[in-house]
């Protein structure tokens, strides 16, 4: 039986963006939905669950930053891998991003090759990550299970965006071992995408802002480790 071909939403306010990003991808052999503002991608990723989403920053009646926060705290979408496109080529923008729960960014004008090599990039790495992390952890009052993404803490659920899910789960796989900054980049990231060592630090605040507690020791100058 004939695979089906992956989805990929695609979310901008220029039809010819995504008419371009749109050609492209089905020429990979992907099957592509569209969207024009920001509604309109949030109703048809909640009702299509689409295999990844390609999201402009600024769009109508909502952003793809306020989209992509909805859909990280929404369960079963919160694993879907999320490409942002923005015009903004500045660090906050970027930061707004990784923060919402991006998974990797793309400055405009977008080069068609590179792009398509961020979206097979991204499919490779969760295929990967879906066929590694498939041991449930508990440590303490903490579970953290990477079948549904969720963490349990004192039998209070939470909900973490995925690479802060993804971050969480490698460290906490040997806790009080140091996790050193390029491993953690490795490991969570991928070679393939470019990120520095400041998105790791956003990550890791906002780990410790939802769980409530500091289970995230800082090595100064060398890497994480995961305590509690």
């Amino acid at each position: 039986m004939e695979a089906q071909p992956k989805r990929i939403l695609i979310a901008d306010d220029e039809p010819d963006i995504l008419e371009i990003i749109g050609f492209n991808l089905e020429q990979e052999g992907y099957s592509v939905i569209t969207a024009k503002d920001g509604q309109e991608a949030l109703d048809k990723a909640k009702q299509l669950k689409p295999d990844l989403i390609i999201l402009d920053n600024m769009m109508p009646k909502k952003s793809g930053v306020e989209v992509c926060t909805i859909l990280r705290a929404q369960q079963g979408l919160q694993q879907i891998p999320i490409l942002f496109l923005t015009a903004l080529n500045d660090e906050q923008s970027e930061i707004q991003g990784l923060e919402a729960g991006a998974d990797d960014y793309l400055n405009k004008p977008i080069s068609q090759k590179i792009l398509i090599s961020r979206v097979n990039a991204l499919f490779r790495r969760s295929q990967v990550k879906t066929d590694d992390k498939s041991r449930k952890i508990s440590v303490g009052n903490m579970t953290i299970d990477p079948e549904s993404f969720l963490v349990k803490l004192d039998d209070q659920e939470l909900v973490l965006a995925k690479k802060e899910f993804e971050l969480l789960y490698l460290l906490a796989t040997k806790p009080g071992r140091v996790f050193l900054r390029h491993e953690i980049l490795s490991q969570v990231w991928g070679n393939e995408v470019i990120v520095g060592d400041r998105t790791i630090d956003v990550h890791i605040r906002k780990i410790r802002q939802k769980m409530g507690i500091d289970c995230i020791t800082t090595v100064k100058g060398v890497g994480y480790k995961f305590d509690i």
